[in-house]
């Protein structure tokens, strides 16, 4: 089947991502280490908010996918809200486990994403699911492809040390194009980034609501702006190199204009 670009825009966003992608490893490779050696301060008020904060709005918007795709599959707008009783579920679960283990950062994770879940009823309320299901179909895809297979796997097979985990004369340093292997070391990509730019599929949303273009427009940038945000947090607190930040975040930028290029191209909601 051959490939078909449904606008040259889609074309050309595509390219400059992959050139961006090429180009900043290169530097990355080059200058990881003194960029963290430069930049990293533990005490960064930032980097621990991102720490954090910054997973709980992605795990939101994956449960709210999953919400959607299933809730579409009925006609009826108030059987549609049914779907939401999964996600609901798996994150009560999650905040018992916290709240047991006496976890802050799973009790922030769960409250969180409780209060995504809720925000999002209620706002969608008396509306079609069936509006939003490119969105899903995308923000679902991309957990998969590479919040769960991509970030998990290569972290393991990388083995790459943390900055913060380095010997004192940064001996155990290996740029990112080296893996190591199973070390337990599991600074190679960013998880935490992955979860960041998974909030960009979102616009598909805010592109439909009803409201000016400039605040459309505000939105947009302030979801774009928490993405590169959540990402350099984690340079900052010296929890990953630039370079594993780099791959997690244009891995999700790719398959966001793949997938949603794929599904228009059909012409059809899946």
């Amino acid at each position: 089947m051959k490939w078909k670009w449904i606008s040259r825009s889609y074309k050309i966003l595509f390219f400059l991502i992959v050139i961006s992608w090429i180009i900043l490893a290169i530097i990355f490779g080059l200058f990881d280490l003194l960029i963290s050696q430069f930049i990293v301060n533990s005490d960064s008020i930032a980097g621990a908010f991102g720490r954090d904060f910054g997973e709980a709005p992605g795990y939101g918007l994956i449960g709210i996918s999953i919400a959607i795709l299933i809730g579409k599959n009925f006609n009826n707008l108030k059987k549609q809200k049914l779907g939401l009783i999964v996600p609901l579920i798996i994150g009560l679960v999650y905040l018992s486990i916290a709240i047991s283990s006496d976890s802050l950062k799973g009790i922030i994770d769960s409250l969180a994403i409780l209060t995504i879940f809720i925000a999002f009823f209620l706002i969608t309320m008396k509306k079609d699911w069936n509006k939003y299901s490119i969105f899903a179909w995308v923000t679902f895809i991309i957990a998969i492809l590479n919040v769960i297979l991509f970030v998990q796997i290569t972290k393991i097979a990388w083995g790459r040390v943390r900055f913060r985990d380095l010997l004192p004369g940064f001996e155990n340093y290996t740029p990112w194009f080296i893996p190591r292997g199973p070390t337990g070391n599991k600074s190679f990509p960013s998880g935490h980034s992955a979860m960041g730019f998974i909030t960009i599929p979102l616009i598909l949303i805010i592109n439909r609501l009803n409201i000016k273009k400039i605040y459309r427009c505000a939105l947009s940038f302030f979801i774009i702006g928490w993405a590169f945000f959540v990402a350099i947090s984690r340079v900052l607190i010296g929890a990953h190199y630039a370079s594993d930040v780099l791959f997690s975040a244009e891995m999700s930028l790719i398959l966001t204009i793949l997938i949603i290029n794929y599904i228009y191209s059909k012409k059809e909601v899946l």
